[in-house]
Parts: C-alpha cells; structure tokens; sequence
C-alpha cells in the first residue's frame, strides 16, 4: 500500500472520483509514478489547510506487447485468381 498526504482539493476529488468508479489513479511522487486503485481518502480534520490522508493499493504494471508485424496487404488482382 502506497499512502500519502495532500492539501490539493482538485486531486482529492481526482482520486475520489476513480473510487466511486472503480478506476485505477496515478500518482506521481519523488519522480516515480505509482498507480493503483483508491483503497481510501481520510481527512485531517486538526490540519489547516485542510488535508486529506490518500491511501492506493498499487497495480502490476501491464506487460509491454512486442508490436506485430504488418500485414501482408494483397491486391485486388489476386482475389480474382
């Protein structure tokens, strides 16, 4: 589990959006990305500004296909043979 803080409401309801919708969310920190899905979203309510606790169960990153080759295009031609 991945869990961190932010004051930033725009990404707080970025991340309670993908929640509500099952979506996985990204986070970028310290150079890194990590995504996952939203497991939780605590407010602090002591802290001014307002903060929110974010807490995101990372995902294995999806294997990178290898790209296809190209089909073989034929001419109209050879359909007529």
């Amino acid at each position: 589990m991945f869990t961190f803080e932010t004051s930033d409401q725009k990404e707080v309801r970025r991340f309670r959006i993908a929640q509500f919708n099952g979506r996985t969310a990204t986070v970028r920190s310290t150079g890194s990305a990590v995504t996952g899905h939203v497991r939780s979203i605590v407010e602090n309510k002591s802290s001014v500004p307002a903060a929110w606790t974010i807490t995101i169960i990372p995902e294995e990153p999806k294997p990178t296909r290898s790209p296809q080759p190209a089909a073989r295009s034929r001419s109209l031609m050879e359909d007529f043979r």
